[in-house]
């Protein structure tokens, strides 16, 4: 039996983007390497880094928990103002200006920078309150306003050093539309007109733009999660969920692909990443796939769809999911229970595609001797599952969702530091706090940036009649709408953050749905799940560029492998769209019988996309195929005459397969495979 895996240190890659949830950078690891310097931040840099986090945890906690050591409890805005002053600085210090200076260093202006953005947050929360009572969002004094034009711009170049360009550019102009909003000639785009300094103060000292409600969700719910999901892995959670799956499905035909699946599942229930868990997870099980029989391009394809899997998979997800909850007001363990079924059907679309793969071309499994023993794996790593389940049912059934990551961060890194062995040392829980800090400065300093459009909007009052305009221009047709959204958050999601993409679709795309009769949460997961679809489609294809690097394919040509093994996640949206079921808005009965159905529905489309039929064991010919895709689609319908009349087509078309199909499946026996160690 092989020891136990631990990740290696491929993830310093994913550490150096903010493991966390580098999906919120578009461009990946290649197109953004002015986030690449890990090693940047260093000696009393990276004292300052850990002192600002766990000051920042601190005022954080004491306001989840009403704590309040230092006194009352602090304003809403001066709780933004406090946490921004002590992660914003970290994105100066932690992320170079340019991809050519100050790769190996904190330059002087960066330092300058960093002690610019403590000293003006602080000084917007000293004044929290006099802001409130005194109105400075509209007259202000004359310091309070040169402090707002430089938070105006301190977050705009955070958003740069994190985000990118595009979407900069985009909050840029987003962010100066009220400057001439009073004179757009297009009706629905004319709004309130601001001078400079009256956008300035509403951008920084309003209650809609920087501080509006994705920041506010971001400081009162993400920043545990965050915490948790790096605590998680970085305590050795990562390196039992790949042992495990390895335990489970490593025996199984195509078994390293199915870890794979099963693995990269499981990484995303902790992190809602997408190319992080690419490079955590594929540099072990892309060369296992690859010996045990599956092509390159496969491999990859497999690695990158199942990781793009990780912001739509609960408990975690990934940032946007966490904004859903201000947009919509529900509590987010509703949101995480309705995305349980969708990312459910996903991951069984792509595990049903890789078995049919296997079945079809004869690849086998690996020895049990060669895997690591479920018992043993089990008797390790069992701190991580009841972790997980403290998780869900803090969530669920005590609904606490403020306060649940951090009582089960406390567990971990008691677990972690009290074990008998691999106990972490001082210096682990420093990397772990810094690299905490690394993280939530990333994903704070974008969501305020991204709060910029928001504020735009707001503030001139176009963002209520947008979606009235959209409704009226598709002609009040729900087909129309759906395809105009799919088409549109993908299109954003190529050059922005899903965040972005989704705050700004939540805005103007969202009510639009609703108004035709979709449900919210139904809505708000579309425009999700279309924004992420772009880490596996070309031209972009984060995930699937990522894997095609470390299995050393063809990238565009792994992307268009990573699409066939992903199309449940291009129908998926659709049905929960017209299904409010699938997303668990329904009665229990009938999102019971749903599920057998959709389970079905997928099963047959993943079965005629791979062209084999799992159980049947017959290779498919292309008249069946053909004719299976639809008939899966129908079985996920809402109507049960629908369901039933595709259900009925899928079942001949079985029948079919059988008597026409080609060879039959043959037993798979393991054979011995090197393992990585």
């Amino acid at each position: 039996m092989s020891a136990p895996t631990t990740p290696p240190r491929a993830d310093a890659d994913a550490d150096a983007r903010g493991a966390a949830h580098d999906e919120e950078v578009p461009g990946g690891p290649t197109a953004a390497p002015e986030a690449a310097a890990p090693s940047r931040v260093t000696g009393p840099w990276r004292a300052l880094v850990i002192a600002l986090t766990l000051v920042g945890l601190a005022v954080t906690v004491s306001q989840t928990f009403f704590v309040n050591p230092f006194g009352g409890t602090l304003l809403a805005n001066q709780y933004l103002y406090v946490v921004l002053a002590c992660f914003l600085p970290i994105v100066f210090l932690s992320f170079p200006a340019t991809s050519r200076h100050g790769q190996d260093r904190v330059p002087a202006y960066d330092a300058a920078l960093a002690a610019v953005a403590v000293v003006v947050c602080g000084y917007f929360a000293v004044h929290a309150e006099l802001m409130l009572t005194e109105g400075w969002d509209y007259v202000s004094p004359g310091l309070a306003l040169v402090a707002a034009f430089v938070l105006w711009v301190l977050v705009l170049d955070v958003l740069r050093r994190t985000a990118g360009v595009v979407v900069t550019v985009i909050a840029g102009l987003f962010s100066v539309y009220p400057l001439f909003a009073g004179g757009v000639p297009i009706g629905f785009l004319e709004g309130i007109q601001y001078d400079l300094p009256g956008v300035a103060r509403k951008h920084a000292m309003g209650v809609e733009s920087i501080l509006g409600l994705p920041l506010s969700t971001a400081a009162s719910i993400l920043i545990g999660f965050l915490v948790f999901g790096v605590v998680l892995q970085r305590t050795g959670g990562a390196a039992f969920f790949h042992d495990f799956a390895r335990s489970v499905f490593g025996t199984a035909r195509g078994g390293p692909a199915k870890v794979s699946v099963v693995s990269s599942a499981s990484m995303g229930m902790m992190s809602g990443s997408a190319v992080s868990n690419v490079l955590t997870t594929g540099p072990m099980t892309i060369p296992a796939m690859k010996r045990s029989g599956f092509s390159g391009e496969y491999a990859a394809g497999v690695e990158a769809t199942a990781s793009s899997g990780g912001s739509i998979t609960p408990p975690i997800m990934g940032t946007a999911a966490f904004l859903m909850v201000a947009f919509i007001g529900v509590p987010y363990g509703e949101i995480a229970l309705a995305a349980a079924i969708p990312a459910l059907l996903y991951y069984i679309g792509i595990y049903t595609q890789v078995d049919a793969y296997a079945a079809r071309q004869r690849l086998r499994g690996d020895l049990r001797a060669d895997l690591p023993r479920l018992g043993a794996t089990l008797r390790v790593g069992w701190p991580y599952l009841v972790a997980l389940a403290v998780l869900l049912y803090l969530l669920v059934a005590v609904g606490n969702e403020a306060q649940a990551p951090f009582w089960v961060v406390a567990g971990l890194l008691a677990f972690a530091l009290l074990r008998p062995s691999g106990r972490m040392s001082l210096g682990d829980l420093a990397d772990t706090v810094a690299h905490v800090g690394r993280t939530l400065a990333e994903i704070l300093g974008i969501i305020a940036g991204v709060g910029l459009i928001i504020g735009g909007l707001s503030m001139t009052g176009v963002s209520l009649s947008l979606a009235r305009e959209l409704v009226n221009a598709v002609g009040g047709s729900l087909a129309l709408i759906l395809i105009a959204g799919a088409v549109t958050s993908f299109v954003l999601g190529m050059g922005m953050t899903v965040s972005a993409v989704y705050v700004l679709l939540a805005i103007v795309m969202a009510p639009a749905l609703v108004a035709l009769g979709i449900d919210p949460i139904a809505a708000h997961l579309f425009v999700i799940y279309w924004a992420t679809v772009s880490y596996i489609t070309p031209p972009v294809a984060l995930a699937s560029f990522a894997a095609a690097g470390i299995a050393g394919t063809r990238p565009m040509r792994t992307s268009v492998v990573a699409m066939r093994l992903g199309m449940v996640k291009y129908v998926i949206p659709f049905c929960f769209a017209l299904n409010p079921a699938l997303v668990a808005q329904a009665p229990w009965p009938q999102v019971l019988t749903t599920l057998v159905f959709a389970i079905v529905g997928v099963v047959v489309m993943a079965a005629c996309f791979e062209g084999y039929a799992v159980g049947v064991g017959r290779v498919l010919p292309t008249w069946i195929r053909v004719l299976g895709v639809p008939a899966g689609f129908a079985i996920l319908l809402p109507e049960l005459t629908t369901s039933l009349l595709g259900l009925a087509v899928a079942a001949g078309l079985a029948v079919a397969a059988r008597l026409t199909g080609g060879r039959v499946d043959e037993p798979a026996a393991p054979v011995a495979q090197e393992v990585p160690a």
